[in-house]
């Protein structure tokens, strides 16, 4: 059982490596993928950057078809088949979870690979969202060899299982 949550995530750039950095977990630092535009302090829809603050963790996704619920002190909820995220600026469900109809093209966070098996939603843009300002920012696991992201932070889904467990809602991740 889970009593105690970190306090804070922080995530810095790798030196000599813009879309590669370290994430510190208390005690314990691991790598992680960023944004293919590495950290931005002016974070824009399309512009491949982490955006670069301090942000709540709202709540944890994950795919129950592939793993039992993890421990943690974070809100959660099962990933399903129709659950998407709303990346269209123009929309007035911009930067929420949606669901999508079958057949549609929009952005599954059931996908086939195992990137969002776990996904830990931030509240980067949401009070008060901003069209425009980026959409779907996440902690999520990471691709091969920590291939940058299209602004999220990413790591081995192995150490993000176990980071799940020390997670809670008065945890805060902070990107410098």
């Amino acid at each position: 059982m889970i009593t105690r949550s970190l306090p804070r995530l922080v995530v810095r750039r790798r030196p000599g490596n813009p879309r590669q950095g370290w994430l510190t977990a208390g005690a314990i630092v691991l790598p992680v993928a960023i944004g293919r535009g590495g950290i931005k302090a002016n974070k824009r829809e399309g512009d491949g950057g982490t955006p670069r603050g301090t942000f709540r963790l709202k709540r944890l996704w994950w795919r129950g078809e592939r793993h039992i619920r993890p421990p943690t002190l974070l809100p959660s909820r099962r990933i399903r088949s129709d659950d998407g995220w709303c990346e269209d600026p123009a929309s007035r469900h911009y930067n929420q979870p949606i669901k999508i109809p079958p057949g549609s093209g929009a952005d599954r966070l059931a996908r086939a690979d195992h990137l969002y098996d776990f996904i830990i939603e931030l509240d980067h843009n949401t009070r008060p969202r901003i069209a425009g300002r980026g959409s779907a920012v996440f902690i999520h696991a990471a691709r091969p060899l920590f291939a940058p992201t299209a602004g999220c932070v990413a790591l081995d889904l192995h150490a993000l299982r176990k980071l799940v467990g020390r997670l809670g809602p008065r945890t805060r991740i902070v990107v410098e």
